[in-house]
């Protein structure tokens, strides 16, 4: 979260929008992201520009012809001539960039509404986000999520999005590969995306930028999400295109409906599915139903889960609690679909304070492999007690921070089949979750130590407390005589 100057800051642009006429939560947040968009693709091109000019390469500007359209350009023009240049060539520009009009960015970027009312309006946001220190490249993902809080604390919608800390440290321990097909069912703003391709960008940035294959499949058949909210569907479409992915496969689409046909397609998925309400029956896919006949959205998302992953395919999902240990019978029933006929690999436990401001609810991270056949042996179980912020609605950062230490472990299993379970992590044989109606509660298998303590005896503690109220009449007649006085 962002925090001191900034914070005050992003606050300051916000109140700017509200007393401009423009309170409802997700307008602001939209425009805010076209803005940002607007300046980055200036920032990029520039960046593109100075590359092509180092390695003596070819380079066309985007904004050849559209010179006024560069951020860098129409924010130096009075008030007047700056908005008519935003709302008549900008808009335009940004909602006609990709070539082709079917693709994701052309379809959801076609209803975008420039809702900024007055010139003099639009010339203090500019100055004012200008005026934020853009060079650290965690600030534009720190805005978002600190925005998208403001979604839920102002009591609308109900949307919260998973911390980006936890997104990083999911994608580093499914680590995701150049030949990957990763997928979001339930995308929002495509952070797991998003951290997913800064993930390779970093592991892999040689091969992304020389081998035109791999170059084509990170930029048009890696990353798929899906989403049933348009707002949030052109803000991650935005997000991954400012992220250097030039046509992220962004689709409206109801991922638990007979709409959605994917089978067999993805080789990772990642995702924080909605935990809230359940469905009618007759909207699900039939699929999902045969897995386990349930009208949860958490339950339905894990069966969904298994159906569009490949033979091979990786998931870390992030899952109430309640699925964890839920007794009814689609509850066991998907458990015993991930641990039987896959192989689940491991549960992490999460403190409930992750989710705040916005939710206080305790959940998990789940990692398993789609094999089709079995294979879990032993699953790994660890209690993550702190994730390096407080665990209250400030979340303010501190020193305790088990994230490095999963992350590590994780990596390296082998040297984790020696943990007592007294300890943070430790395995815990198929068998005996079998045993125990595939229960995968931490609590279930961790054991607690339990230090004897020793109390003086009660004739002891007795005289102590006499001594003391003698005490407290001689003091309290001492206090009487200067009062008197």
């Amino acid at each position: 979260m962002i925090a001191g100057e900034l914070r005050s800051r992003v606050d300051k642009l916000w109140e700017m929008f509200w007393t401009g006429g423009i309170t409802n939560p997700l307008d602001v947040i939209e425009q805010i992201t076209y803005l940002i968009f607007i300046r980055e693709l200036d920032i990029i091109d520039d960046e593109k520009s100075h590359d092509a000019q180092f390695f003596g390469t070819k380079f066309e500007s985007r904004f050849k012809g559209n010179e006024l359209c560069k951020w860098s350009k129409f924010k130096h023009f009075p008030a007047e001539k700056m908005y008519d240049i935003v709302q008549n060539k900008v808009f335009p520009f940004i909602k006609n960039l990709h070539a082709d009009k079917e693709s994701t960015y052309s379809k959801y970027m076609a209803d975008a509404i420039f809702k900024i009312p007055t010139p003099q309006l639009l010339e203090k946001i500019i100055t004012a986000m200008d005026d934020i220190d853009w060079k650290n490249s965690d600030i534009r993902g720190d805005l978002y999520e600190y925005l998208l809080s403001k979604i839920a604390t102002s009591g609308t919608n109900g949307q919260f999005r998973t911390p980006r800390h936890i997104i990083r440290m999911m994608v580093e321990l499914v680590a995701p590969k150049t030949d990957d097909i990763i997928c979001d069912p339930a995308c929002g703003t495509s952070g797991f995306l998003v951290s997913a391709g800064e993930y390779i960008n970093e592991k892999y940035s040689d091969d992304i930028s020389y081998d035109e294959k791999i170059m084509n499949h990170y930029n048009n058949d890696m990353f798929f999400g899906f989403d049933m909210d348009r707002t949030m569907l052109r803000i991650g479409a935005m997000n991954m295109m400012t992220h250097g992915i030039e046509n992220p496969n962004i689709q409206y689409r109801d991922s638990l409906s007979d709409q959605n046909t994917d089978n067999n397609k993805y080789s990772l998925v990642l995702a924080n599915p909605p935990f809230k309400g359940s469905l009618d029956y007759d909207v699900v896919s039939s699929d999902l139903l045969r897995v386990c006949k349930t009208k949860k959205t958490e339950l339905l998302f894990l069966a969904l889960f298994l159906r569009i992953l490949q033979n091979g395919g990786r998931c870390a999902a992030i899952v109430p609690d309640g699925v964890l240990f839920g007794s009814s019978n689609a509850h066991k029933a998907i458990r015993k679909a991930i641990i039987e006929e896959n192989r689940l690999e491991a549960v992490i436990s999460m403190p409930s304070g992750v989710f705040k401001p916005y939710a206080g609810v305790s959940t998990a991270i789940l990692i398993f492999t789609k094999t089709g056949y079995g294979g879990t042996d032993n699953v790994w179980f660890y209690d993550m007690q702190a994730d390096g912020y407080s665990l209250d609605d400030k979340r303010t950062a501190i020193q305790d921070n088990d994230i490095p230490d999963i992350i590590n472990r994780f990596q390296n299993l082998e040297d984790e089949k020696t943990r007592k379970r007294t300890e943070k992590s430790f395995f815990v044989p198929k068998q005996e979750i079998v045993d125990n109606g595939y229960d995968l509660s931490i609590n279930k298998y961790k054991v607690v130590e339990y230090k004897s303590v020793e109390y003086p005896p009660t004739s002891q503690i007795l005289e102590e407390i006499k001594v003391l109220n003698k005490q407290i009449e001689l003091e309290t007649a001492e206090l009487e005589k200067l009062l008197s006085q």
